[in-house]
């Protein structure tokens, strides 16, 4: 069974892989889909950028308290920049609460899973 559960390192961790890598190489889709990110298109690499490196430091856990911090950190400013002024105007609370959610996730791994303290103790 704990080798079952061990695998939920991954399958929280693989879905943002995609999101980063989409937030690189199709940076220009990404600024249609989100509409007036913070920092434009700059702001879409980075945060393309921010996610990818937070996947790979929580697969080898180097620095996977610190990566996990920040993808809370960037999940809770893509929920209330971008999803609540839109859960606002049309009531489509899905993607508000979805990336709530996952920040409450990466905050239970930073401060429960994360074997790497040596930035955040």
């Amino acid at each position: 069974m704990n080798a079952i559960l061990k695998l939920g390192k991954y399958l929280f961790a693989v879905p943002f892989a995609v999101f980063g890598i989409s937030h690189i190489f199709k940076t220009a889709k990404m600024n249609e889909l989100i509409g007036n990110p913070p920092g434009g298109m700059t702001g879409v690499v980075v945060s393309g950028i921010l996610l990818t490196a937070a996947v790979i430091c929580i697969i080898i856990g180097k620095l996977d308290k610190l990566a996990a911090i920040a993808l809370a950190v960037v999940l809770l400013v893509f929920a209330f920049h971008t999803h609540l002024p839109r859960a606002i105007d049309t009531g489509d609370i899905g993607d508000l609460f979805k990336d709530i959610g996952l920040a409450g996730g990466a905050m239970m791994y930073a401060s429960h899973l994360a074997k790497d303290k040596s930035v955040v103790g």
